[in-house]
């Protein structure tokens, strides 16, 4: 997966890690400049259909399964990070989830000129109202919030061409950007992993800004990623995927 590195800084989001959301809230909250300049690229666990196409196409989904130790650590880091920011967290549950249900619905609404909206509203439902997620009823609702299509936007995990464009094309993103875990940033050749990576990239970032458009970073508090059905246990307190 060598290719030329884009220069353009980008945001590997997803809907099911906690630090993806800690990371997307410092970043909007802290660092609006920098939210404003990156190219926001979901990350999701491919179901089988999405992993073979992914796979066919020469792209790897790297993982591990999480030990039972480093889950009930995670449970108690999130609560400690949340705490520091003074953010309510309601832990959803997730019943053999598939991620294509959440995230293809975002290219539709990018496309609308709602993504970040979409982004905003998935992230309040899973991590501040406790909802699944991976439910259409749940994404039927934002949609309809956000007036987008809402049978085109429940229907997105069953859309093949959509899978086999921009589904694919975000797939192999990632595979080629080496984003093993989230949130995940890289920055031409430059990679970060994990929220408390996030000042140390928005200073990357705005460091070729205009110098009145580069604030200082602020520091943030550590914090890495879990996947409750793939799991990385490769982590530091940075990050893992």
């Amino acid at each position: 997966m060598a290719g030329r590195r884009s220069k353009v800084p980008r945001f590997y989001f997803n809907f099911r890690s906690p630090y993806s959301w800690l990371a997307y809230r410092d970043l909007m909250d802290r660092y609006p400049d920098v939210a404003d300049v990156v190219e926001w690229h979901p990350w999701w666990e491919p179901d089988e259909r999405n992993e073979r196409l992914m796979n066919e196409a020469g792209g790897t989904f790297s993982y591990v399964h999480m030990s039972r130790e480093k889950h009930l650590y995670i449970l108690q880091d999130v609560r400690r990070l949340t705490r520091d920011r003074g953010l309510p967290v309601s832990w959803p549950v997730d019943e053999d989830p598939v991620w294509e249900i959440c995230h293809l619905p975002y290219f539709l609404a990018r496309d609308a000129g709602l993504g970040r909206e979409y982004i905003e509203r998935v992230y309040r439902a899973r991590w501040l109202e406790g909802r699944n997620i991976c439910e259409r009823e749940t994404v039927a609702a934002i949609a309809a919030d956000l007036g987008l299509p809402v049978d085109k936007m429940t229907a997105a995990a069953d859309d093949e061409g959509l899978r086999r464009t921009e589904g694919l094309d975000a797939l192999l993103a990632l595979s080629r950007d080496g984003a093993f875990g989230v949130p995940f940033f890289t920055h031409g050749y430059d990679k970060f992993w994990g929220v408390d990576r996030l000042p140390a990239f928005v200073e990357s970032v705005r460091a070729r800004m205009e110098p009145s458009r580069a604030p200082a970073a602020e520091p943030a508090a550590g914090g890495g990623d879990f996947l409750a059905v793939r799991s990385g246990d490769q982590g530091h307190e940075g990050g893992c995927g």
